[in-house]
């Protein structure tokens, strides 16, 4: 966690610095025990955003209908892969996101905005002095990246499906192939 160097930090006794480090370590233990606890709940949160989020990613990134229903129809099916995936990265990252985050909104700094606007701001002058030639070459760039970008998601998801589908499929075929031996005995 980064300490910033503000007006605000400038009247803070070494006693306050350190209890607000004592408290936001609490809520970030605090969090990562909620996580834990309510694991259920995380992951009906995770299959909601992966229903949200895929559909409208596929309907941004796919205009061709069939090929669309179709990549959605697999998507459906890596949503178990994504499930697994999606749970060790919210363990890990997000407790210390969403602390950084309550941190930040309760230092009343808006050092987040002027940064933000900092960056619009060479941006826009870096992109206004660029030829259109650059311009365009920068354009295209970026086209191909989403395009990638798509392409790698369902790539990912296609193969997650199918690992999962053949782990599953080859234990059935491992219990169905074993015998039954249970053996009844008589009185």
């Amino acid at each position: 966690m980064a300490v910033s160097t503000s007006p605000l930090e400038l009247f803070k006794s070494p006693e306050e610095k350190r209890l607000e480090e004592d408290r936001i370590h609490d809520v970030l233990l605090l969090l990562e025990h909620l996580v834990q606890r309510e694991e259920a709940t995380v992951k009906i949160i995770l299959d909601c955003l992966y229903d949200v989020g895929s559909v409208n990613l596929l309907n941004r990134k796919l205009h061709n209908r069939q090929l669309n229903q179709l990549v959605k129809s697999v998507a459906i099916m890596s949503k178990p892969a994504f499930r697994i995936i999606a749970m060790r990265w919210f363990k890990r990252n997000c407790p210390q996101l969403i602390t950084d985050w309550l941190h930040s909104q309760v230092t009343f700094e808006d050092s987040v905005e002027q940064s933000d606007a900092l960056i619009s701001q060479v941006s826009d002058s870096h992109s206004d002095s660029l030829p259109p030639s650059e311009n365009r070459e920068i354009q295209r760039l970026r086209t191909q990246v989403r395009w990638l970008t798509g392409l790698l998601i369902i790539a990912l998801s296609t193969l997650g499906s199918a690992v999962i589908w053949l782990g599953h499929h080859t234990d059935q075929q491992l219990l169905q192939s074993q015998p039954s031996r249970i053996q009844v005995s008589e009185p």
